[in-house]
């Protein structure tokens, strides 16, 4: 049976709130965006994740959202402290994968006669593809990582202090208890700190093809003139493990019986397990934030290679894919709330503590990556966002057509020819890759941006496009 919608605005439509829900939906989209919504079962999962205890103000869903694991991907959901829950299913198995912009001092004229060469050697140097790992760090070096997060990194010579002042979270999140994350989930973390993955994780070299907002973009450090550099990844097998631990555990603990879907399994967040899990989650957080900065490590050595005088500051690093204790304000009063994140991004207008004092004026910068070959965007977090979104934004594209029906109805030598046409050069681990993130998959990144935009609850700075683009 269809699930109704109610209009609340041009781009804002409700779930009224009914029989098991404790709160209303509410879906972000445009009628356009809606319909490609509307083609799996992510309305669905807004409404059965209303129906969770605890859940305040509402159950969420992003422009780009699409059906996800018990959340929709694009799904916000914030519980009470007291009487909420907290729920992998809420957070995703690629914990943390998140997005980090670099900005260059590098003309797109110098880089555009050496991008060939300047890709294949990021390519070799930057391990990437299903299961791929690198270097192997030791068991007592993981388990300093999964408590310092990218501090570790830069105490390890990659990367300076300012990069950490851009990081969501100063590039660390506690609480983080190693002891919390299981063997396996380490031993499958071991080899995989400083790579890229596979999915749609990418590395990509852009230019800035439109500012929006001249004043924002010279804080940011956006250069018309000059290349940006967007990396996209995660937590690796380190986080898929620890997100399949803390479901087996939660099954065994407190069972499904009484959920709308066994996959929305859950803990009390103040109980043992919860705690655990956040813990454990954390912790992957932190993998996540290490892995990004060594990436980036990498890039700035590589750079320097064919640059000498090249610098390579980050403009930001947001994360996705998380579960945080924040404060918002409810009803007219400050409440703490474990906010999930499932494929959104954290955007706090100005003013807010958590902002890096260089931009707190202004707002915190908002990622958003196209699909290969589209354009991704920046944009600045509002204090709107804080009113009706608990402070949260579209992630991407979303897609609309899962991985096995692109491997049907794709090939990668039209994709490749797409992209050429467009004059981006690709380098890709595999062509099965190349197929599952194909543009055509996801949906229109310019309406998504342009329905955030309009809604306030983020605004837009500069458009990215891409020049060369690296694929697991």
């Amino acid at each position: 049976m269809a699930i109704e919608l109610k209009k609340i605005s041009e781009n804002e439509l409700e779930i009224p709130e009914q029989g098991k829900m404790n709160v209303p939906g509410r879906i972000f989209a445009s009628p356009k965006l809606i319909d490609d919504i509307k083609k799996d079962k992510a309305i669905e999962q807004v409404k059965n994740v209303a129906c969770l205890p605890g859940i305040i103000g509402a159950s969420l869903a992003m422009p780009d959202c699409h059906q996800g694991y018990g959340f929709p991907i694009g799904g916000v959901a914030a519980f009470d402290m007291d009487k909420g829950i907290i729920s992998p299913g809420g957070v995703g198995y690629d914990i943390n994968c998140g997005v980090r912009l670099l900005a260059t001092n590098i003309s797109i004229k110098d880089f555009m006669k050496k991008r060939k060469e300047i890709l294949h050697a990021i390519f070799r140097t930057i391990p990437s593809g299903v299961g791929v790992g690198g270097k192997r760090y030791t068991k007592p070096e993981l388990l300093e990582v999964l408590e310092k997060g990218a501090e570790w990194a830069v105490e390890k010579g990659m990367g300076v202090k300012e990069d950490l002042e851009h990081c969501e979270e100063n590039g660390k999140i506690s609480p983080a208890k190693p002891s919390d994350v299981s063997q396996r989930a380490i031993a499958r973390g071991l080899p995989q700190l400083g790579t890229l993955g596979a999915g749609n994780h990418f590395l990509e070299f852009q230019k800035v093809e439109e500012i929006f907002d001249e004043k924002i973009a010279k804080a940011f450090g956006i250069d018309k003139d000059s290349i940006m550099i967007m990396v996209h990844c995660g937590s690796r097998g380190l986080g898929h493990q620890v997100a399949s631990d803390y479901i087996k555990l939660m099954e065994q603990e407190y069972g499904f019986d009484k959920l709308e879907d066994r996959e929305l399994v859950n803990a009390p967040i103040n109980s043992l397990l919860g705690k655990k899990y956040l813990s454990a989650m954390n912790c992957a957080v932190n993998f996540a934030l290490c892995n990004r900065q060594m990436i980036m490590h990498y890039i700035r050595e590589q750079l320097k290679y064919y640059f000498p005088n090249s610098k390579i500051k980050l403009v930001y690093d947001v994360c996705h894919n998380i579960a945080k204790i924040e404060e918002h304000v409810v009803k007219g009063k400050k409440q703490k709330l474990c906010v999930h994140r499932k494929g959104a991004t954290r955007a706090f207008g100005e003013g807010h503590k958590d902002i890096p004092e260089d931009y707190r004026k202004f707002g915190q910068p908002v990622l958003i990556p196209g699909s290969m070959g589209t354009s991704s965007y920046v944009l600045v977090g509002t204090k709107k966002a804080e009113e009706i979104s608990f402070a949260s934004a579209a992630h991407g594209a979303g897609r609309i057509e899962s991985r096995t029906q692109a491997r049907h109805d794709i090939n990668a030598e039209s994709v490749k020819k797409q992209l050429k046409d467009k004059d981006i050069i690709l380098e890709a681990g595999s062509s099965k890759g190349i197929v599952e993130e194909a543009p055509e998959v996801y949906k229109n990144i310019d309406e998504v941006v342009q329905v955030t935009h309009k809604l306030g609850i983020a605004k837009l700075v500069a458009k990215l496009k891409p020049l060369a683009v690296m694929k697991g």
